[in-house]
């Protein structure tokens, strides 16, 4: 039998590249994509989606009662948000509240009413700024890399595990995800909800609308595909500071081999990104993006750190792979992400031009 799916945030980048990707995989699937359409760019999914058979429905987990209409689910998969590290801080606090907290308890009611499972993609922002800053690291010749030896729990050179310290400040888009965790929770506990936490770190590939703010790998290739400008911004100047990425497509596998293994993840909370093997500085990627492209850009220095800036990052998922067994390794490495998004880049200049330029 089919099952039925709702993701929200359908028509956004992960939502979009999910939605199509289990269609695709599983044709008796009923998928139901859900999108405000507020993301630029979002738009040019919707032809996507209704070729691969994904049936779009315009609203907002904002409004309670644009959820009203569903009777039967057998997974929610939340993929909307405001993901804005800087959403909130130079700007009103209750927009980002009302997505990222008020949209998450109207689909973690919806999951009651129906019976679903309910897929959360958090973020690995909710782990607390200082602390992450306060960690020992070397400087290389063109990244920073946290040291092996730590003082603080959860943290080595092989990134950061579901162990590290939650005290402290974590910007407001962190805390919405991490409140929205917590319920999460409750909800799994005392309601009965099935439930996943994946505490996601950077994800790029097509069809990523990437800006200053969110999305950098899209962003650093767009640029240099059109010839913009671009800055290395904070810690020195240098584009040394360093994340790991997962390309969308191993997400999808991801909670491809969730939905299909419910069990052995349900109530779990676990880190989900790249790791060491998959991940850049920023000066690593301008060489990626000049060798994909052709094209060398100017990177202007800026010294000084943004509110909210971190060094390093890099998810480890030691524990993701305790709970599936190994059964989930992500496959592409950093040239296949650049490759893959140059040439959707590529193939769809026309509409993308104005967006991402």
């Amino acid at each position: 039998m089919g099952k039925h799916i709702l993701i929200t945030g359908g028509a956004g980048f992960v939502g979009s590249t999910l939605a199509i990707g289990l269609k695709h995989r599983y044709p008796a699937y009923h998928i139901v994509a859900l999108d405000n359409l507020r993301r630029r760019g979002s738009e040019l999914n919707l032809p996507r989606l209704k070729e691969a058979g994904v049936e779009f429905l315009h609203g907002d987990i904002r409004n309670q009662e644009d959820l009203s209409g569903f009777t039967e689910l057998d997974f929610i998969i939340d993929a909307s948000a405001d993901p804005s590290v800087l959403s909130g801080i130079d700007s009103p606090v209750m927009p980002l509240i009302q997505a990222n907290l008020n949209g998450t308890v109207h689909c973690l009611e919806l999951a009651q009413k129906t019976g679903a499972a309910f897929i959360f993609l958090s973020t690995s922002r909710i782990y607390p700024i200082k602390n992450l800053e306060s960690a020992s690291f070397e400087e290389l010749a063109t990244r920073f890399i946290w040291k092996n030896e730590q003082s603080l729990n959860g943290i080595s050179s092989r990134g950061v595990t579901e162990h590290f310290s939650l005290s402290g400040s974590r910007s407001f888009y962190g805390t919405t995800k991490l409140a929205s965790e917590l319920l999460i929770t409750e909800y799994n506990e005392l309601k009965n909800v099935p439930s996943i936490i994946n505490r996601c770190g950077v994800i790029s590939g097509p069809w990523q609308m990437g800006k200053v703010d969110q999305g950098v790998l899209v962003l650093w290739l767009a640029r240099h595909y059109f010839k913009g400008n671009l800055a290395y911004i904070g810690y020195g100047g240098t584009g040394k500071q360093m994340r790991d990425v997962l390309h969308a497509d191993d997400l999808l596998q991801l909670i491809d081999h969730q939905i299909h293994n419910l069990a052995i993840y349900n109530g779990k909370t676990m880190n989900v990104g790249g790791g060491l093997d998959c991940s850049f500085s920023l000066q690593e990627l301008t060489a990626l993006c000049e060798e994909v492209t052709g094209n060398k850009i100017t990177i202007n220095a800026i010294q000084e750190n943004r509110a909210a800036d971190i060094r390093i990052y890099v998810s480890d998922c030691s524990y993701l792979a305790q709970v599936n067994n190994g059964a989930w390794k992500p496959q592409k490495t950093m040239k296949d992400l650049v490759a893959d998004t140059f040439e959707w880049m590529r193939a769809n200049e026309h509409n993308l031009k104005n967006i991402l330029n």
